[in-house]
């Protein structure tokens, strides 16, 4: 059994002597304040019994480890990037357990990779969250998890309803009506507008599209929903898709991008259009969308509110780890609804 570090071995690792240790600990004489934290700090660091008591903290049981999976798609995109940042920052703030991360990107949005994805986090974590399309692989893949006591949130987009264990994101159907009300509301008469979708498996963006178009339906019947385009969340098809509408179609006078792709959209507005003849809503606060904003060719940013996003997900991930009296292990949580942040040009 390894000896526990004496006195002598706090002087050397606190850089004082093994005299003025001595005080510290039995208050034999005042030590000065810097001094008396140098001892305590080494105290932790090399675990010397008396570290709690320098400290002036009670030694407290040992915190619960748990770690929590997720797993994300387009490692390379803006929002993504911020979405891993934002979780590897709270997930030290998590209260009452000792948290980690165990963070991992589906490699496209291929259903059976993701499903691949899914299982493959399968006895590496606690409880699992992820960005992932509607489709029945996905669907199977929670169920199989969830048969063998892994319990999934759906992120962002819902997937995998009757076996997931809840939704942590936007209201989608609210954001694409808010997307069709400031259309209506800036479109320069009457017209067509565009819009694109990352994918029909994304049942978000699905939400977002219908409530776009019933918003137009209902308040602006001037205005023509296009056929919708899928962008499959990629800057060159929304680029080429937004440059040939605009070329074949001068009345175009919105175009709302319901997920990824944003900068396409706004090259091609810079190109084609001046700023604000065409009403632009996109779905992230990033550097390209914020200087569209300021330059007038975005007039509204629907963004997800990141730091709640992480903060909400993690106490989620706690309360479906921990027993609770009277509630059933297999309760879900239900859906979880956070406000998004709107921005405009005058708002950053």
């Amino acid at each position: 059994m390894a000896r526990r570090a004496g006195m002598a071995e706090l002087a050397a690792a606190a850089g004082v002597s093994v005299a003025t240790v001595d005080r510290a600990l039995n208050g034999r004489e005042a030590v000065a304040g810097d001094t008396r934290a140098r001892i305590a700090e080494a105290a932790q660091r090399i675990g010397h019994p008396a570290a709690w008591r320098l400290s002036g903290h009670a030694p407290g049981p040992a915190l619960r480890e748990l770690c929590f999976g997720v797993v994300l798609h387009k490692q390379g995109q803006d929002f993504y990037k911020a979405f891993a940042e934002e979780l590897h920052r709270a997930v030290t703030l998590v209260p009452g357990v000792k948290a980690r991360l165990m963070l991992e990107f589906s490699s496209s949005q291929s259903p059976s990779e993701m499903a691949a994805a899914l299982r493959a986090m399968a006895g590496r974590c606690d409880v699992l969250a992820a960005t992932a399309v509607n489709h029945p692989e996905v669907t199977a893949a929670v169920e199989e998890l969830r048969g063998r006591g892994l319990r999934i949130i759906s992120l962002l987009s819902e997937f995998g309803q009757g076996f997931r264990a809840g939704y942590v994101g936007l209201n989608n159907l609210k954001i694409g009506r808010s997307a069709g009300w400031i259309t209506a509301l800036s479109a320069r008469g009457p017209g067509k507008v565009m819009l694109f979708v990352g994918g029909h498996r994304w049942h978000g963006h699905e939400l977002r599209e219908t409530g776009f178009r019933s918003y137009l339906r209902e308040t602006a019947p001037q205005l023509e929903v296009m056929e919708t385009c899928v962008n499959l969340e990629t800057r060159q098809l929304t680029y080429d898709a937004a440059r040939t509408a605009l070329a074949r179609h001068p009345d175009l006078r919105g175009i709302y991008v319901a997920g990824g792709g944003m900068e396409g959209a706004i090259a091609a507005l810079r190109e084609a259009r001046p700023p604000g003849a065409v009403v632009l809503t996109v779905s992230a606060l990033t550097p390209e969308s914020r200087r569209g904003l300021a330059e007038g060719v975005v007039t509204l940013v629907t963004d997800t509110p990141l730091e709640k996003l992480c903060r909400t997900l993690f106490d989620q991930m706690v309360m479906l780890c921990t027993p609770r009296p009277g509630i059933a292990a297999s309760e879900d949580i239900g859906q979880i609804f956070l406000p998004p942040d709107l921005h405009i040009a005058e708002s950053i």
